[in-house]
């Protein structure tokens, strides 16, 4: 099902640059997050949806001036609490697309109880998290996701946290849209974040995004070019977990571990696991989201991609059977009915 309206000759066609605002683009250069900003502007014109009917929110963070570099409708809401007014948005306007634009502080930290929300409830929205292992804005310190010993400012001797991972935490929490991508990987990312605009339900995009000025290169082995064949499992559904320059390594099972395995001597493509993004069971996915650099290549691409009623469906369901049955609400009746109490 998709949340995208066919093009229709009424509507005009729209292009990357109706989408671009006339406010500056006040990243730090070569920040990974011009490319994320320039592949959704690549997007939405694709849609066919008017440019009125898109809504950006976002929390606190580098990522978090999104809204400004966009020509649509949009919110800069408080730290951690974007879920929560896009969930507001939502309702309140059914017809408008929403996107969250987070960071893995943002949202993993102070926000963790509010992503969680919003993902558990499946509501039609589509949440971008720019993941750089660190925060930015505030000039460097550890983030939930920065991994075991790395030095920062605010862990001089290394960080002693385990890390958090975003897509482990999006299927716990039985998201039914779960992917990754890599900010410069731009065929990759387009893909992936088309396939997020046409879900409906909660789509939750994980972008592995460099940060050239705290964090820089956290991410080389899957964006160099020579690097990522190696260390990249590039998730393609109904095919086998295959890597590698000439694609002769791939991922099996032993038992109930993944193991990485040459193809040759006896080993077989039919041996390996073979991706399904549409199984209900998110056990297939939950154990590609624990596969981790260096220990194994890294998945990227749609984890898991399923149908599942929306909350806001729900909701509107809801309101529709009780104006059904009981008629349309008096507020003033409301306000003078059950227990009142007098004081003198």
């Amino acid at each position: 099902m998709s949340t995208a309206a066919p093009p229709t000759s009424s509507l005009p066609v729209l292009t990357a640059k109706d989408f671009s605002s006339d406010q500056e683009i006040r990243w730090c250069p070569r920040c990974g997050d011009y490319s994320i900003l320039a592949q959704v502007k690549k997007v939405l014109p694709t849609l066919g949806i008017p440019r009125e009917k898109f809504v950006f929110v976002s929390g606190i963070g580098c990522s978090s001036r999104f809204p400004y570099y966009m020509n649509t409708y949009g919110f800069h809401s408080i730290h951690g609490r974007a879920p929560a007014v896009a969930s507001g948005v939502k309702l309140a306007r059914p017809d408008l697309q929403v996107w969250v634009i987070t960071g893995d502080g943002d949202a993993l930290s102070i926000g963790g109880n509010h992503l969680y929300h919003a993902i558990r409830r499946n509501l039609d929205v589509k949440i971008i998290l720019f993941n750089n292992q660190i925060y930015g804005l505030t000039k460097g310190q550890y983030s939930p996701t920065s991994p075991l010993g790395q030095k920062t400012k605010s862990t001089p001797l290394g960080s002693v946290d385990y890390p958090v991972s975003s897509i482990c935490f999006a299927l716990g929490c039985e998201a039914t849209f779960v992917a990754r991508s890599v900010d410069v990987d731009i065929k990759h990312l387009t893909m992936v974040l088309d396939r997020a605009a046409h879900h409906k339900g909660t789509a939750f995009v994980e972008v592995y995004q460099d940060c050239n000025v705290f964090n820089h290169d956290a991410f080389l082995y899957a964006s160099d070019k020579d690097m990522k064949p190696d260390n990249l499992i590039y998730l393609e559904h109904g095919k086998p977990l295959l890597f590698g320059k000439d694609r002769k390594k791939g991922i099996r099972l032993s038992g109930t571990q993944p193991e990485v395995v040459e193809l040759g001597k006896g080993i077989q493509e039919d041996d390996l696991i073979f991706h399904d993004e549409k199984t209900q069971d998110p056990s297939l996915a939950f154990l590609l989201s624990r596969l981790r650099h260096p220990q194994f290549p890294e998945p990227v691409g749609i984890f898991r991609a399923v149908e599942r009623p929306t909350y806001d469906e729900a909701v509107y369901g809801q309101i529709d059977y009780a104006v059904t049955k009981q008629g349309e609400g008096d507020l003033d009746a409301l306000f003078n009915s059950g227990d009142t109490w007098e004081v003198e």
